[in-house]
């Protein structure tokens, strides 16, 4: 007996009707829709969820992306072909922004249960010319970062942490995000919470707060805490303070539409993880019938991004992503593969050398998880995958 299909897609509308009547609602009583009030109110309001002193909102977490290393090549002077650290298998704006910079991006297999750094690689890629260690909390998946932090020891090796996928995730109960100099965090369509497009970067050391303002807005002095204003007025008097740039930097900026909607979002976040975090252990005991099929990572502190299938057989990869396919669920690869078979990174390819980063490429992808996925779904994967198995 053939399964009834169920559409099954990545995301789906996370914009209820009481958040479009919120917006609606704001965008009749204001006359301000650019960067303001609202953005500084959904910086302090995430700072407190996050557990940190300071958050910068801007319009993408590939973006918190591009001003972190460019801040961090600024504050701390580094030249060209200074080395970060990096893994093979993340989103692809971690590498291009080293890349823009004229940094020389080193990569690290990742390891197969937590997809952060194989720890045991990372150790003999630090050298005397490595700046920074870039990793990625993948998947809502928390990496092992006081390893990391040991490995880095009392050199001046800055740590940052891209935590786009994983808000909310944890090690010891603090929250990822709070361990290195500075992290960022994506507000896309798909993620834990939304401001349709949107990023954050965080920090608790104030001076790396402070040239994220300047970044984020063309590098303008007035974009600093107010009581800096005057220093700068005296500093350079022949200068209109109005249009006074102390740095390089972007317009990264984004509205107060998408501020308005994120405070909302972040009313609920912590339900929205619950439930992604449910889903995550229903998804693991459903592959579990399957385990000879299957690879099956858990970890604790996990905060669900996505439901990931690691095929042991990769030659069942494509079939099987076929038939769910065909069933109404959508799939993507998990996050890029291996980056270094992408086209302009394949000069940093080496055979062999990769080989986790090779069997997320070669055998793994995932469906969505969210709020929306409820147990009418997953039963439904369940039967689906009872079908596919049958015969194997």
């Amino acid at each position: 007996m053939k399964t009834k299909p169920i559409v099954w897609k990545l995301q789906e509308n996370v914009i209820n009707h009481g958040e479009t009547k919120t917006l609606v609602d704001f965008i009749k009583t204001t006359d301000r829709y650019t960067q303001f009030t609202k953005v500084k109110e959904l910086e302090t309001a995430w700072s407190k969820w996050q557990g940190c002193k300071y958050s910068v909102f801007v319009n993408s977490g590939s973006s918190a992306n591009l001003i972190i290393l460019d801040l961090l090549r600024d504050v701390y002077r580094w030249r060209p072909g200074d080395e970060v650290i990096v893994p093979t298998v993340t989103w692809i704006t971690d590498i291009s922004s080293v890349l823009q910079f004229g940094l020389k991006p080193v990569f690290v297999d990742i390891n197969l249960e937590d997809f952060s750094f194989d720890y045991r690689s990372l150790a003999g890629k630090i050298t005397n010319k490595t700046r920074a260690i870039f990793l990625s909390h993948l998947i809502g998946f928390p990496a092992e970062i006081n390893q990391i932090k040991h490995l880095i020891g009392k050199r001046k090796i800055a740590l940052i942490e891209d935590c786009c996928e994983s808000h909310g995730a944890t090690i010891d109960g603090k929250k990822v995000g709070n361990f290195g100099l500075v992290s960022s965090f994506s507000f896309y369509w798909g993620h834990h919470m939304t401001t349709v497009e949107g990023g954050m970067v965080c920090t608790n050391n104030p001076k790396i707060y402070h040239y994220a303002l300047l970044k984020r807005s063309h590098g303008l002095a007035r974009e600093l805490p107010k009581r800096y204003h005057a220093y700068y007025q005296k500093k350079y008097p022949h200068i209109d303070f109005s249009f006074l740039f102390l740095t390089t930097g972007f317009n990264v900026r984004n509205t107060e539409l998408s501020a308005v909607l994120g405070l909302t979002q972040l009313n609920k976040i912590d339900h929205f993880i619950e439930q992604r975090n449910a889903n995550h252990i229903t998804f693991n005991r459903i592959l579990n019938k399957y385990r000879r099929h299957f690879f099956i990572p858990h970890k604790r502190g996990v905060s669900s991004f996505c439901l990931p299938f690691l095929l042991k057989d990769a030659a069942l990869r494509r079939p099987l992503q076929v038939f769910l396919h065909q069933h109404g669920v959508e799939s993507r690869p998990i996050i890029s593969g291996n980056l270094l078979k992408q086209p302009f990174l394949r000069k940093y390819l080496h055979a062999g050398e990769f080989k986790n980063a090779d069997f997320i490429h070669n055998n793994g992808f995932y469906i969505g998880n969210n709020q929306f996925v409820d147990k009418k779904r997953l039963d439904y994967l369940d039967s689906l995958l009872r079908e596919f198995f049958a015969d194997l």
